[in-house]
C-alpha cells in the first residue's frame, strides 16, 4: 500500500479514537454510496455526523481540511442523504472535517463542525 494511503488510514483511526473519545458513537466506517465516500458517520446525542478526515504529514502545503472541494462537499451531502433515507432516520445531520497533521515527533488534530459552512 502506497505511503499515503497508510498515512490517511492512520488518520481514520486518529480520528475515530478522538470521536469516541469525545462522546461520539461510530456507526460506519469508509460508507459508500455511488462515487462517494463518507470516511465516518457517528452520532452524538440526537445528532448525525459525517465527517471527512484529512491527514498530512506536513501543513508546508496548507492545512489539510482546505483540500476538500465543492465536488467533494456535493458528494458527501449525496452520500449521507442516501444513508438517512435508507436506514429511515428522522435526525439531524452535520458535517465536519478532522485535520490530522502527522508528523515523527507529534500529531494535531482539529476538529471542525459544521465544517462546510465555513470553507
Amino acid at each position: 500500500m502506497a505511503e499515503h494511503n497508510e498515512l490517511g488510514k492512520e488518520g481514520e483511526q486518529l480520528a475515530a479514537d478522538f470521536l469516541i473519545k469525545n462522546g461520539y458513537e461510530i456507526k460506519e466506517r469508509n460508507w459508500r454510496f455511488q462515487k462517494a465516500e463518507v470516511d465516518i458517520i457517528a452520532q452524538k446525542n440526537d445528532t448525525l455526523v459525517a465527517v471527512e478526515v484529512k491527514t498530512r504529514s506536513t501543513d508546508f502545503f496548507g492545512n489539510p481540511q482546505d483540500f476538500i472541494k465543492q465536488k467533494k462537499i456535493n458528494l458527501l451531502v449525496k452520500a449521507v442523504d442516501e444513508y438517512v433515507n435508507v436506514n429511515n432516520l428522522d435526525i439531524e445531520v452535520r458535517f465536519d472535517v478532522i485535520g490530522i497533521i502527522k508528523t515523527e515527533k507529534e500529531t494535531k488534530t482539529e476538529h471542525f463542525k459544521d465544517a462546510f459552512f465555513h470553507f
